[in-house]
């Protein structure tokens, strides 16, 4: 018989609760998903377009205005979960246009501080509601 570390772990390690994350200070989920989901320390923040929460509309003004309105709405998720943004380990940026990155580097600055988190950017056709960025990001709570 060969070791499984799997069998090993006794049945509430392997299940542990999910916890559902819930804020009015960021935009509803438009879709069958959460604002974000905990698993022991670990929050999944789902993807965030630069909604404003109370009208779920997308924010007026450009590029920087869009881009500000998503760090807003990541950091009131992060904090309806119990953290901040300096909690967060993986960030990652959706952009119709890459162009606009160096633009989501400048505001993410005012945003976030070293040690800065892990992050990717990827380029996209479309994103919803004619969104130009949308970020989403992993946060870790603890210590």
């Amino acid at each position: 018989m060969t070791f499984n570390p799997v069998q090993a772990l006794d049945w509430e390690q392997r299940s542990m609760a999910r916890e559902i994350i819930r804020t009015d200070q960021a935009p509803q989920a438009i879709g069958t998903y959460s604002q974000a989901v905990r698993v022991g320390d670990t929050v999944y923040l789902s993807g965030q377009i630069p909604l404003l929460p109370d009208t779920m509309e997308l924010v007026d003004g450009g590029m920087e205005v869009q881009i500000r309105r998503v760090f807003d709405n990541l950091q009131a998720v992060a904090r309806a979960a119990g953290g901040s943004l300096g909690d967060v380990v993986k960030l990652t940026v959706f952009l119709t246009d890459l162009s606009h990155f160096p633009l989501v580097n400048q505001v993410m600055a005012e945003y976030f501080t070293e040690p800065y988190p892990a992050r990717a950017a990827v380029g996209v056709a479309a994103l919803p509601k004619g969104a130009k960025v949308e970020m989403d990001a992993i946060m870790v709570l603890g210590d």
